[in-house]
């Protein structure tokens, strides 16, 4: 674990921060309080004062106050209430990135008190569904043997709308599916836990036995995830590499119900290995070669930073959902 700063290094470093870009005074106002700072930085995330009430867990009417407790506190306009939606005036866009650093070093200051103590409250997972469906359960059980006092809640969704909740600091971490090369924004952390091969999937016996183009592929057609799948995505994207428009014979959630829908000869399917060795349609199905498409996706775990008490539980359902692939592919190997 990297060194953290003295507790009383962080309280100077928060205070000087909102000296010199705030009020410009040597003295920070008596009353600007962090849950001021807290509901402005939700506000323009949100653009919504409904949207970033919900996310604090406010009423509206509550976090205007805060807004207007503020905005009193600096002496200046934050927010241009004449738009919509809601957006900073020039001294609320210098301000709201001020108002990041301070948040930041808050959370360095909670990750000082924090680790002495076991984690108890909520911790709030973001899944992919095809993470989920291979790990999700083991990763849950062992999060709540290792800590009993912690409220473990996961909810499942695409990788790039998980990935938007846990910078808006909805969730507290997510295992998502994004491509190996992709770059995070600074406040987060990242490290990839696997890389998954997928697999285009075609009725038993319903083509030869020998390497087809993506443009052979795409005349018969796809039973795909609704748009926002990665997979999809990604198919997507090789497809107008070729000058290709994407063939969509079926439109459905659940690999299970995809490969059904495949066997029966609806269209070719876009599945990771583990989900297709482990499908009760697997004897149903071929595994199409591919000669110009070879499509790969890595397992993402994301999160801000600094998680103070939540950090060990984190970093253990990441390794928990490692494990879970890693024990897959010796029974792709073999099969």
């Amino acid at each position: 674990m990297r060194k953290l700063p003295h507790k009383a290094a962080c309280r100077t470093r928060i205070t000087g921060i909102i000296e010199r870009t705030l009020t410009g005074s040597p003295t920070p106002p008596l009353n600007m309080k962090i849950d001021d700072i807290d509901a402005f930085v939700a506000v323009l995330r949100a653009q919504s004062l409904q949207e970033a009430a919900q996310t604090l867990g406010l009423t509206q009417p509550a976090i205007t106050r805060r807004l207007q407790n503020f905005e009193e506190a600096l002496g200046v306009e934050l927010l241009d209430r004449n738009t919509r939606p809601l957006k900073a005036t020039a001294t609320g866009r210098v301000v709201y990135e001020q108002c990041r650093v301070i948040q930041r070093e808050l959370d360095v200051l909670r990750e000082l008190v924090a680790n002495d103590t076991p984690p108890v409250g909520a911790l709030r997972l973001g899944v992919a569904q095809t993470i989920a469906d291979i790990a999700l359960t083991e990763a849950m059980r062992e999060l709540r043997t290792a800590y009993p006092e912690l409220q473990a809640r996961a909810s499942t969704g695409w990788g790039s709308q998980l990935l938007q909740r846990v910078e808006a600091g909805e969730l507290d971490a997510a295992a998502i599916l994004l491509p190996a090369n992709k770059a995070f924004a600074e406040p987060l952390a990242a490290r990839s836990l696997g890389r998954i091969k997928l697999a285009v999937v075609g009725p038993k016996g319903a083509l030869k036995k020998r390497p087809h183009t993506l443009a052979e592929c795409q005349a018969i057609g796809w039973v795909l995830n609704p748009d926002g799948c990665g997979f999809r995505e990604g198919l997507q994207r090789a497809l107008a590499g070729l000058g290709l428009a994407l063939k969509l014979n079926l439109e459905t959630l659940g690999t299970e119900l995809q490969l059904q829908l495949v066997a029966d000869g609806n269209g070719l399917g876009l599945v990771p290995l583990p989900l297709l060795q482990a499908s009760r349609h697997a004897a149903a199905l071929d595994v199409i070669a591919v000669s110009d498409f070879k499509p790969l996706i890595d397992i993402w775990l994301v999160h801000p930073r600094v998680l103070g008490k939540l950090q060990q539980p984190v970093e253990r359902f990441g390794a928990a959902v490692e494990r879970q692939f890693k024990a897959a592919r010796p029974q792709i190997r073999a099969a």
